[in-house]
């Protein structure tokens, strides 16, 4: 199972990526560097990534370049991104940690995988219908009846599509035609009508080419909200290692909030993890602001809190729409506990 963030970025990022690890150690001052130091029968924590690095994976790296891991003595060894899904890394044993999004982790939760989400780094749906801001002719989810959307074969996104459309008075009727980075391309070009772009990447890229997206979002028109992005853990990770498990989402947590509540530090901290992405080095401080301003922060002011209404809302309509399936691969038929999804129980006060 595919991302679906991010995933698409490979026509338009080209990222060297390796084995990372906070092995290194340091004390967690203003100034960040690399030279972090952690003992060296340090618990190890294995971190997958769901593609090559990006502002969704920032507050993992301003962990990393801060040494909040170092200092919660843990040797945290990020993985980098390869075919299989950070959910089935997680699920196999082959790590303790993942990117994951509420859509993929509940298809994977729901068919049997030992997984739950600790954090929630976006509180919000980061990516919305998008059609090229010039075609007038678009002017509600119901303009897009009859037309073609350039889709990623992600499961549920047609019936997602198809409610929005509904709620908004259409019929839900489209061609889905998959292309995956060609996506965005087709849609540039005029060679289909819709797709749906991450906001603050995608999006901005659109704005730089000069093909800038108009967007329609599911929550104003009555779909429910979601969580962009998520992180999971093992859950039998978790039983039986409660204290490192504490450690590190605590650290990690820390690491996001401080990109929220300082965006510019996050986003050269990235850059300083990931010295080969400085030719987006505008792209990248540009989306990490807009992510803090946007979509990472609850009410509160916190990041990676979850709700059990938020979890249900999304997830209900996905088992309601019958796309989730069991170990066995048959459709579910009672809806599962959601509150079993995620947790808030390692978060701290970051």
């Amino acid at each position: 199972m595919k991302s679906k963030y991010f995933r698409r970025l490979a026509g338009s990022v080209v990222a060297t990526v390796a084995v990372f690890s906070s092995a290194t150690g340091c004390s967690s001052t203003d100034d960040a560097t690399s030279n972090c130091t952690v003992a060296a029968d340090a618990p190890t924590v294995r971190f997958a990534l769901d593609w090559t690095p990006n502002t969704n994976h920032t507050g993992l790296f301003v962990a990393q370049q801060k040494c909040f891991f170092a200092d919660a003595g843990l040797n945290v060894e990020i993985l980098p991104y390869n075919d299989t899904s950070p959910d089935t890394l997680i699920d196999s044993g082959n790590a303790e940690f993942g990117i994951s999004f509420q859509s993929s982790a509940t298809f994977a939760k729901a068919s049997g995988a030992d997984t739950v989400s600790v954090l929630a780094p976006l509180q919000h749906w980061a990516t919305a219908i998008g059609v090229k801001a010039d075609r007038t002719d678009l002017t509600s989810p119901k303009s897009l009846d009859g037309l073609t959307y350039a889709g990623f074969g992600d499961a549920g996104e047609v019936q997602t599509l198809q409610q929005v459309i509904r709620n908004d008075g259409g019929t839900g009727d489209f061609k889905d035609v998959t292309l995956v980075t060609a996506a965005y391309e087709a849609v540039y070009a005029g060679q289909a009508d819709f797709t749906v772009p991450y906001i603050e990447w995608e999006g901005i890229e659109a704005e730089e080419r000069g093909t800038p997206f108009r967007y329609f979002h599911y929550t104003d028109y009555g779909f429910p909200d979601a969580y962009a992005i998520i992180v999971n853990g093992s859950q039998s990770w978790l039983s039986s290692h409660p204290d490192e498990a504490r450690k590190f989402v605590g650290a990690l947590q820390k690491g996001y909030q401080l990109s929220a509540d300082d965006p510019a530090q996050a986003a050269q901290l990235f850059l300083d993890a990931n010295p080969d992405m400085k030719d987006d080095s505008e792209r990248i401080t540009l989306s990490q602001r807009n992510l803090a301003e946007k979509y990472m922060l609850d009410s509160s002011g916190q990041v990676g809190t979850q709700t059990l209404e938020q979890w249900t809302g999304f997830s209900r309509f996905l088992f309601q729409n019958g796309v989730l399936v069991d170990e066995a691969g048959n459709t579910l038929t009672s809806e599962p506990d959601w509150s079993t999804y995620f947790t808030n129980e390692y978060l701290g006060t970051a």
